[in-house]
């Protein structure tokens, strides 16, 4: 039998056809023929802004181009807002608030979210495409997650809009107005339904930035929005940089403002709003704890550990970076999970094989390397499989470290990339102590066959969420949000919905 470098000299033919089969790569693994994704993602060769229910280009006349991480090629040119956009955008919200939207019963305006949602079940391939052509992310992930997971908060939130009497049992509640959002570039499509379904429930018009590397699935929702009849200027999007974004956030008519990002943008941005009347949520950065202990089904373990950190390439803010596994079955489960990781397949995420994509942008596999050149300086172990890299785009192979220490940049730092650093520990308390010894508290997971012991972790672990035998599983009805510095505020669930209302 050949050993995981070797390949066999000859290849076998096919007795049907007479060619020549894929060559063995890890003793009988067959190669997969390529398996491309064929949908039209429907895309256009320039976006403008979406305000006020028509697409406008942006007063300075400047646009950016929007880059395919997995081939580095031009997708389409985006529009770039300036302040007197995002000042038409805010205009034509409060406009929508005053005169439509925040007069609309709830029944009403729950059609309109249902029929969204709808409208992106029926176009649910395209945007799959689109989101992993402008992000990177493989598409299996963009088409049976992200898309999927998007129009259930939809859905969701249509239920709740004429229900919204029980949201605050004992109180009223009433929409806060105009509400400024901005989120991130790691789940484009999905954060965006985070944050515009539950406002739009609650009543609120909006103000929306996405990400200067993933804004089209963005504004192709936005002609979801024309195709359900929305009200013109109850959502408005805006594109462009760190400028924009700034200038959706002060804008003087958002009574809140929601944003979710790094947590160094989020502390910048609660430093400007400071001694103002705005409401704030703020959903921020993670370093979250995959805790394994010794009487855990190991299979499943591993196989939540690679879900929880490689399928999504790191892109998370919950995703498990830090594995802490208990001392008697470290070096079993490590040598498991080396053996998981080989077989991973890294390239074209329109490829229904690839199991990881592409880094989203040049900048973050620059921030990637430059950590784990770090986690190599200090001393830990680094294990990367023998994998080849494709000839262009931005990708970085799995990486796994041993040895890691709590000193380590790699074990406190958030990488956003497809990097495990793997500790130990050989009591309960000394686990809490691991997994709370961070600046962040967004996430952690515990893997056990007691009950007992997740219901004393799940209360010990400083975490906004705790999956017990299980990582990386949302629902639209549970809330999400962290404490320390990974923010505050809640979204999804009835608490999310609370983040979006006034108490009357």
């Amino acid at each position: 039998m050949p050993t995981l470098t070797e390949k066999k000299p000859t290849r076998p033919t096919s007795r049907h056809h007479g060619r020549p089969l894929p060559e063995l790569i890890f003793g009988d693994l067959w190669e997969f023929d390529p398996a491309p994704e064929t949908a039209d993602p429907k895309l256009k060769a320039r976006y403008d802004l979406f305000i006020g229910g028509r697409f406008i280009a942006p007063q300075s006349g400047k646009y950016f181009d929007s880059i395919n991480p997995a081939n580095e090629q031009k997708l389409a040119e985006i529009a770039h807002a300036g302040a007197a956009d995002v000042d038409a955008a805010y205009q034509a919200a409060r406009k929508a608030f005053d005169t439509v939207w925040g007069r609309m019963p709830g029944k009403e305006r729950a059609k309109y979210i249902y029929r969204i949602a709808r409208l992106l079940q029926d176009r649910a391939r395209e945007f799959a495409v689109a989101e992993t052509m402008d992000g990177g992310k493989p598409i299996k992930e963009s088409r049976d997650f992200d898309v999927p997971m998007a129009a259930a908060h939809f859905f969701y939130h249509a239920g709740w809009a004429d229900k919204l009497d029980y949201v605050a049992p004992g109180r009223r509640v009433a929409p806060l107005g105009v509400v400024g959002q901005v989120i991130p570039w790691n789940f484009p499509l999905l954060m965006l339904a985070w944050k515009l379904a539950p406002a739009l429930a609650m009543g609120n018009c909006i103000v929306i930035k996405p990400a200067e590397t993933t804004s089209i699935t963005a504004l192709k929702l936005a002609e979801i929005f024309q195709d359900a009849g929305l009200p013109p200027g109850v959502v408005n999007i805006v594109t462009g940089f760190g400028d924009t974004g700034a200038a959706v956030m002060s804008h003087p008519i958002a009574a809140k403002v929601a944003f979710t990002g790094s947590t160094e943008v989020g502390k910048i941005i609660m430093r400007s709003l400071a001694g103002t009347d705005k409401k704030m949520t703020m959903e921020l950065g993670g370093k979250a704890a995959n805790i394994v202990f010794d009487d855990a089904p190991i299979n499943q373990a591993v196989e939540g550990v690679v879900n929880g950190i490689f399928f999504n390439q790191g892109h998370v803010c919950c995703a498990g970076s830090r594995l802490l596994v208990h001392e008697p079955i470290a070096k079993e489960f490590l040598a498991k999970l080396k053996n998981r990781v080989r077989v991973l397949r890294l390239g074209d995420p329109l490829d229904k094989n690839t199991d990881i994509g592409a880094i989203n942008s040049k900048e973050q596999l620059g921030k990637i390397t430059e950590l784990v050149n770090s986690g190599v300086k200090e001393g830990a172990e680094m294990f990367q499989p023998a994998c080849k890299l494709p000839l262009r785009g931005y990708y970085f192979r799995p990486t796994i470290f041993s040895g890691v220490s709590m000193s380590h940049r790699i074990a406190r730092e958030e990488i956003f990339g497809p990097v495990l650093s793997v500790l130990t520990f050989r009591t309960v308390d000394e686990a809490i102590e691991k997994a709370n010894n961070t600046a962040y508290g967004l996430s952690a997971g515990v893997w056990t066959d007691k009950g007992s012991r997740i219901l004393k972790m799940s209360t010990e672990l400083k975490a906004g969420v705790v999956w017990a035998n299980t990582y990386n599983k949302f629902d639209p009805a549970s809330p999400f949000g962290g404490y320390k510095e990974s923010g505050f505020g809640r979204e999804g669930g009835r608490q999310g919905l609370l983040d979006y209302c006034q108490l009357v």
